[in-house]
């Protein structure tokens, strides 16, 4: 029976990583059921991949300590690369080789083959059989993505770490991609996956939202909504610069984002109803002659949680 049977599929305690005077990974914790999609969500340059590097055991921390399917990330590191997978951020499957020739390359690192791991990677593979002689850079980039996932797949890992997979493909293969990570954990792969993407928050069971190199709150995606700390409102208009401005101006206001063609407004007072806020503001937007705006509350998402934590509750 493996070791990893019982227990969170990873455990990392005050895990730090410094470049010179940047901290990559600044005190992390954080755990992962097993058999979940868990996601790590915040833009580039947040410490997402020093994290995921050190959770696969191709970087030393600095500080803390880390455990993957119940080995030490330090001192376990070859029996565990054995049962992980690991798709990083940048393409880096041989782009000379055919699709079939680097399946077959990474099935024999493992000491496989792809006839023997087939019912593994059937749901990916077949999408990609049609292509088995194409060269893999001469690949579309959703094709390449779902290439280095079969690599990644092929030894059956017990977890796969997924190193942002969807950047830079289209909306289509995005949902696909993700389509597959369903399948994937359904058949009991437990699967960490970064994403800069707010919009795939929803793909996951539980998501950490991290920047500068800290985890600002970890919850399942709906409740972090539902945790968001003050009233909220979406204000629309045709003039939208003039009104954030206005809106600024409000001397209620926690803060004011833009947000496609709304602008979501956080009162900063948590006892007023929403009603009395929406005439408060109805009003201060007519005394600056704003015109033609409307206003509601609204529910918090994701982004509006990421960027409530950004800002540390400064005003706007």
């Amino acid at each position: 029976m493996s070791g990893s049977a019982a227990g969170p599929a990873v455990v990392a305690r005050g895990l730090s990583r410094r470049f010179g005077e940047v901290a990559a990974v600044d005190d992390v914790s954080l755990d992962v059921t097993q058999g979940e999609i868990f996601g790590v969500i915040g833009p580039d340059g947040a410490g997402k991949t020093t994290l995921f590097r050190m959770l696969v055991t191709l970087l030393l921390p600095d500080g803390g300590t880390a455990r993957v399917l119940g080995r030490d990330v330090v001192r376990d590191l070859w029996d565990l690369r054995t049962r992980i997978g690991y798709m990083p951020g940048r393409f880096s499957l041989y782009p000379d080789l055919s699709v079939g020739e680097n399946l077959a390359f990474f099935a024999a690192l493992f000491g496989t083959t792809v006839a023997a791991e087939a019912g593994t990677i059937a749901p990916i593979w077949r999408q990609l059989e049609p292509f088995v002689g194409r060269r893999a850079g001469a690949l579309s980039g959703g094709m390449k993505q779902k290439l280095a996932l079969c690599c990644a797949l092929i030894h059956r890992p017990e977890i796969l770490f997924l190193d942002e997979p969807t950047t830079g493909v289209d909306a289509v293969s995005r949902r696909e991609f993700w389509d597959l990570l369903g399948t994937l954990r359904n058949s009991g792969i437990t699967i960490v996956v970064s994403t800069p993407y707010m919009d795939e928050a929803g793909r996951c069971d539980r998501v950490a939202l991290m920047q500068k190199g800290k985890l600002l709150v970890t919850d399942q995606p709906a409740e972090i909504g539902r945790r968001y700390p003050r009233p909220l409102f979406a204000v629309r208009g045709p003039d939208l610069l003039g009104l954030l401005g206005a809106l600024r101006g409000f001397p209620n206001a926690a803060s004011v984002w833009p947000f496609g063609e709304s602008l979501h407004y956080t009162d900063a007072r948590e006892a007023v109803s929403s009603e009395v806020i929406v005439r408060e503001l109805q009003i201060h937007l007519a005394g600056v002659s704003i015109s033609g705006a409307t206003v509601e509350p609204i529910a918090a998402g994701i982004e509006d949680a990421f960027m409530w934590h950004m800002a540390e509750e400064k005003p706007a």
